[in-house]
């Protein structure tokens, strides 16, 4: 596995993380695969929901406004966020996620995310999406729908007795470049 802290600020900088690469990982990073400078196309996130697909409710929404103001935070809270959802978040069969983002002034060809999910080493599910071109100064919404892993009542019961040890890493490529890498950390409590 690829980890960060056996990254100099240099390859920070200049990152050679290909989508290829991160399909293989077999466990969450340690750190962060590029610096908040190698999002050079101004991408910024907007907002964020997640809702079960079934009921329409909503389980989660931030919005930028919602945060930080940015000197008071450090670039792992920047680019980390944990969610604490209720247990019966397990048994959804999908859940849909809404993300807005806007783009700066240059076009963004060929964008596309690979997130990864994992409890401990294991991983419990990877999903790829390609969202293609973004233009200029653009602010754009993707959604997307996810089937959730089916998990064993046993798997069930060990993720809800562990608290933030499922994570997963969201890589972001423009042109199969990676720009930006932000991490999440879950509970699931009855």
């Amino acid at each position: 596995m690829i980890s960060a802290k056996t990254l100099t600020q240099e390859e920070l900088d200049c990152p050679q993380i290909s989508p290829d690469q991160v399909l293989k990982f077999n466990g969450p990073t340690d750190g962060f695969l590029c610096s908040l400078s190698s999002n050079r196309y101004g991408i910024e996130f907007k907002s964020f929901t997640i809702r079960d697909m079934e009921s329409g409710r909503m389980l989660f929404q931030v919005n930028k406004g919602d945060a930080a103001p940015p000197d008071m935070v450090d670039e792992t809270a920047t680019r980390t966020i944990q969610y604490d959802f209720p247990a019966d978040f397990l048994k959804l069969d999908t859940v849909g996620t809404k993300l807005v983002f806007s783009v700066g002034p240059r076009p963004v060809p060929n964008f596309r995310m690979i997130e990864r999910h994992y409890f401990r080493d294991k991983l419990l599910k990877s999903f790829d999406f390609n969202f293609g071109f973004c233009i200029p100064n653009s602010t754009n919404s993707w959604e997307a729908i996810y089937d959730m892993p089916k998990l064993t009542p046993e798997e069930q019961e060990d993720l809800m007795k562990h608290p933030f040890e499922t994570k997963s890493d969201s890589f972001y490529f423009v042109n199969n470049e990676l720009i930006m890498h932000n991490k999440a950390d879950y509970s699931y409590q009855s």
